[in-house]
């Protein structure tokens, strides 16, 4: 080792002294020395380039990095094995393996492979409702200095025996008009004739009726609600027996959003404790879900120096309420203060909207003071 250190400075010692002696000779020998100091990088092996000392390190390879399933059923579990191998010559080491989305999972894949051997990645995916071409990705995280993220794909197309369009029955009602009804198509893929019974509806609040559009491929699902329906969410099961053995039994769900008539948003008024420091205005808004023409008129608020400005931004439909209260304003105490106004609704003649506000804190005993409560006097009562 120190023979060729010391050839090796030599040689550099040789290459200086010959640029210094051809800067000496001038411009008509500069060709000749410029080939005379390739050749004498040649001779030396300065000119070739060096081998990293650490060698290749661990490298990855994978036989398939994409893999296609083909065909295959909607909510169908199917597996695939990426097999890869350590083509470099140091211990390859797998950190992470992660998928795009909650419905591929890996098993227990290869961590460490050492060089020349190979691994393995195990992969489950769940069609689900998946419905068409998909694509999915996973992502490789390994100690290849080369490249420490591979992606990996996935490819499937999938398909259902019996389609349901749309896969809900979205029912929008009121409570003064709770009667709606909605379509859904049932498609057959399979080549067999498709035979339905039925429908059976598993909340009194649905009623379904089947259609036949084309025998043995298509179907028309009617859903209409039941009143009287109870307001908020409503939600069931429209079922059928089928003949069909990937999909022996057709389920559709229905659910209906039963909204009031009007709605007031927000329902009250909050203000913060003590006396409002400056004018404090409070913006109301009314919307009429409901079939026949809103009007608004009267608001009013039953407290002193309240002002209240009603507008109708869409006519019969949406009004604002902007309620001003006073600098200094306070609810009484004991008292009920809120802002009214009337309408021509039969089920809602007067719109109500409590105005709250939390009592003042009280004040703070002085440091080594005793309050005690005060006792009224009795006050005899006249015979």
């Amino acid at each position: 080792m120190n023979t060729q250190h010391s050839q090796r400075r030599h040689h550099l010692q040789l290459l200086a002294n010959c640029r210094l002696r051809l800067a000496a000779q001038g411009g008509r020998f500069r060709a000749h020395g410029t080939l005379l100091l390739v050749l004498l990088l040649a001779a030396t092996g300065l000119a070739q380039p060096q081998k990293p000392a650490g060698g290749v390190g661990p490298k990855i390879q994978f036989a398939t990095p994409v893999h296609d399933f083909g065909k295959m059923k909607n909510s169908e579990t199917v597996h695939y094995n990426y097999v890869f191998t350590n083509v470099g010559d140091r211990l390859l080491e797998i950190s992470n393996v992660h998928a795009s989305c909650g419905c591929t999972t890996s098993g227990e894949y290869s961590r460490q492979v050492e060089p020349g051997k190979t691994g393995h990645i195990p992969i489950q995916f769940n069609s689900g409702n998946f419905h068409g071409d998909i694509t999915k990705m996973i992502t490789v995280t390994c100690n290849d200095p080369t490249q420490p993220t591979v992606m990996l794909q996935l490819k499937a197309q999938i398909w259902k025996p019996i389609e349901v369009i749309p896969p809900l029955a979205n029912l929008q009602v009121t409570t003064d008009a709770p009667s709606n009804s909605t379509t859904v198509r049932i498609v057959n893929q399979e080549e067999t004739p498709l035979k339905l019974s039925a429908p059976q509806s598993s909340h009194p609040a649905f009623a379904a009726e089947l259609a036949v559009k084309e025998p043995g491929k298509e179907f028309e699902l009617t859903v209409r609600t039941v009143p009287p329906l109870p307001q908020g969410m409503v939600q069931g099961q429209i079922t059928m027996q089928s003949s069909s053995t990937n999909l022996p039994l057709v389920s559709v769900t229905a659910w209906a959003n039963v909204q009031p008539a009007i709605v007031l948003s927000p329902a009250q008024i909050f203000l913060p404790a003590g006396r409002l420091p400056s004018i404090r205005p409070v913006p109301i808004a009314v919307r009429n879900n409901g079939t026949n023409t809103l009007v608004l008129t009267d608001p009013s608020v039953n407290a002193e120096g309240v002002e209240v400005q009603l507008k109708e931004l869409q006519p019969g439909r949406f009004f604002t309420l902007t309620v001003s209260f006073p600098p200094g304003f306070e609810v009484p105490p004991g008292e009920n203060v809120e802002l009214t106004v009337k309408s021509n609704h039969p089920q809602f003649p007067v719109l109500k909207v409590p105005v709250r506000q939390p009592p003042r804190a009280a004040p703070a005993a002085a440091s080594g003071q005793l309050i005690l409560p005060v006792t009224p006097p009795t006050v005899p009562q006249q015979r």
